[in-house]
């Protein structure tokens, strides 16, 4: 007998359709943060400043792709480039105030459209429904050894 897998391809196929969708239409066109910004503001609040070597390790992604998103961001005035903390030759990005306010709201909109969704889900639902994709993430960085930080 074959193993479910095929069941989570297709579930997960609709939840990527599903979960970063424009969950406020119409009054968030110019205020809301694309995915990839969304990603990398998230990242480094979680790790604190990172340099584009470090971002290219932890996302797997080549350099020119992180340095034109960084350097969206920046125009966006979503991060800052400032000197490694630690004493490095890299210069390091750093989340500014309206880069945190922004993934603020960004973040409350997507709890608040999850929470919409799952009205209807006991607690021990949802907190089962998380620890499964808990799990199932955690698999997928330890394949890619590219492990997230977690609160």
């Amino acid at each position: 007998m074959a193993r479910p897998t095929h069941e989570v391809e297709y579930e997960q196929m609709l939840l990527s359709r599903h979960l970063y969708r424009n969950h406020r239409a119409g009054d968030r066109k110019d205020d809301a943060l694309d995915r990839s910004a969304y990603v990398l503001l998230s990242r480094i609040r979680m790790q604190g400043p990172m340099s584009i070597g470090e971002l290219s390790d932890a996302f797997g992604l080549d350099s020119s792709t992180l340095n034109r998103q960084t350097a969206a961001a920046m125009r966006a005035g979503l991060v800052e480039r400032i000197p490694d903390p630690d004493g490095g030759m890299a210069r390091k990005f750093r989340i500014t105030d309206r880069g945190a306010r922004r993934l603020d709201r960004e973040h409350e909109a997507i709890v608040h459209a999850l929470d919409e969704v799952m009205a209807d889900w006991a607690d021990d639902d949802i907190a089962t429904f998380a620890r499964c994709l808990r799990r199932f993430n955690t698999d997928i960085e330890r394949i890619g050894g590219r492990p997230w930080p977690r609160p």
